[in-house]
């Protein structure tokens, strides 16, 4: 069966406006989505380029400075749970 007035003219004049908003919205999200790739392209960090010269500093036994509320625990070399690297 078929539609009894089928008028595709009129058919197509009304789906005009709806069809126009869709593809706006389309744009629309495909704008925020390149805008956003871009932002996160800009604000990534670079290749290091190896022409700064970074180092590590000298870490010692005793160098480490706690803040005065710090936990601190007493480990005692023969516990199994605890590693020691010399």
């Amino acid at each position: 069966m078929s539609p009894p007035d089928t008028n595709l003219k009129k058919q197509e004049h009304r789906h005009r406006g709806p069809l126009l908003g869709i593809a706006l919205a389309v744009v629309f999200a495909i704008g925020v989505i390149l805008y956003w790739i871009a932002d996160e392209a800009v604000v990534a960090p670079g290749p290091e380029t190896g022409d700064e010269d970074i180092t590590p500093p000298d870490i010692r036994e005793g160098d480490v400075e706690l803040h005065g509320d710090a936990p601190t625990y007493t480990v005692d070399p023969s516990d199994p749970d605890v590693e020691v690297v010399q």
